[in-house]
């Protein structure tokens, strides 16, 4: 016998990673700079020269057995206690080493927040659109995903909706800010009502409510956008965190959790984070990696093309006819289906060579996502196939 559940996720990728794979055959086909794929949210700015010197002089170093040898579990302790002065420097909110648990990128990080702090049979609030991975990490664990949809428009949280999702079987929320897939930065008076509505439910139900703030894309905002730092509002807060998009290095794995020094018991939740790296298998981050991270913290790839690339789409886009949400943050351009109908206007930009995600994954019909963490020239090359779309789609005149 298998696992059927786990047959259907590996016999099955997600809705992204389809497209990507039928991207790589069509390239195949017909040429790579025939293909505008828009499809996969992989950095294309090099990391800062510094990580690589950094890689380097510690190979260099000659004590190999040191550098790829076992760290602790929870990660190299002056590692930890060098991200946690950061932390405490750059949002004047103090936290210690030990707050911190060294993890394989920011899916591990949530996967152990997850599997730490939710009980089968209990209830995970989503707010959609949200990453697709979301959904799997939550039933994993046994419990079941609740979805409250984001106001359209803004894609803000809609707090009296939270409110009402909540139950006595709710255990967490997972909060993602700068948010994948519509670039929206949740305000600070957007925490702070969600902040009220979890103390006034936990005080309710006598029970803890875990926010869980998935945050890869922290430092990737535009227009001097403030992003709240959340366990400076709520107490019972874990910080899922990966240097992927930070630093450009999605395929070096690694992140961290951050305990809330002011969550209730947080001795308890903090090693109940570490007994669930031990379930899950995480032995320990890579060791290579954290080692490095202390020469890299406060560098940042130049994140200003990003921004270009933002500009340019906004512009030429509106200018076709296509309705789109303004990013905030992160790298991707939630874009509406002329129609609503988000695979069909999918599959209509395909036969344009254009791969962009139908939003139905993310749990918000009626859209597609652009990730637009790619090189300006693809982009340029690909609006004149942008423009053949919206006059296929009557936005405008041919």
């Amino acid at each position: 016998m298998i696992n059927d559940k786990m047959y259907a996720l590996g016999s099955q990728r997600s809705e992204i990673r389809e497209l990507f794979e039928y991207g790589k055959k069509r390239k195949a086909e017909i040429g790579e700079e025939n293909v505008f794929d828009f499809s996969l949210g992989n950095p294309s700015v090099p990391c800062p020269e510094e990580v690589n010197e950094a890689i380097v002089s510690l190979v260099r170093s000659g004590n190999s057995v040191s550098l790829h040898g076992y760290t602790s579990a929870q990660g190299d302790k002056g590692v930890r206690d060098a991200i946690a002065s950061h932390i405490s420097r750059a949002h004047g909110f103090e936290v210690s080493g030990d707050d911190l648990y060294l993890t394989v990128g920011a899916a591990a990080a949530l996967t152990c927040s997850l599997t730490a702090t939710v009980c089968p049979g209990e209830e995970v609030i989503l707010l959609a659109p949200y990453f697709p991975e979301y959904k799997v990490f939550v039933e994993r664990t046994g419990a079941s995903v609740k979805v409250v949809k984001c106001t359209e428009g803004s894609f803000e949280p809609d707090v009296d909706a939270i409110r009402s999702a909540i139950t006595e079987r709710t255990a967490a929320i997972i909060v993602n800010s700068p948010n994948n897939p519509t670039g929206a930065v949740y305000s600070e008076s957007s925490i702070k009502a969600i902040v009220e509505v979890l103390n006034e439910k936990s005080r309710e139900y006598g029970r803890d409510i875990y926010l869980i703030a998935d945050e890869p894309y922290r430092e990737l905002v535009y227009d001097g956008v403030y992003v709240p730092f959340i366990p400076k509002y709520y107490d019972n807060t874990i910080v899922c965190y990966s240097y992927s998009k930070s630093l450009s290095l999605p395929g070096e794995r690694i992140g961290y959790c951050l305990v809330s020094p002011r969550a209730h018991e947080h001795l308890r939740v903090y090693l109940a984070i570490c007994g669930a790296g031990r379930a899950l298998g995480y032995v320990c981050a890579p060791s290579l990696l954290q080692k490095a991270i202390p020469y890299c913290i406060g560098l940042y790839s130049d994140l200003s093309v990003y921004d270009k690339n933002r500009q340019l789409l906004l512009t030429n886009l509106t200018e076709y006819g296509f309705e789109v949400v303004k990013p905030q943050g992160a790298f991707y351009l939630f874009i509406k289906a002329p129609d609503g109908n988000s695979k069909a206007f999918s599959e209509e930009a395909k036969k344009h060579e254009l791969l962009i995600v139908a939003s139905d994954s993310f749990g918000y019909s009626g859209y597609a996502r652009i990730s637009y963490c790619v090189k300006t020239e693809q982009i340029e090359k690909a609006l004149p196939a942008f423009r053949a779309l919206a006059e296929r789609l009557g936005l405008c005149g041919e």
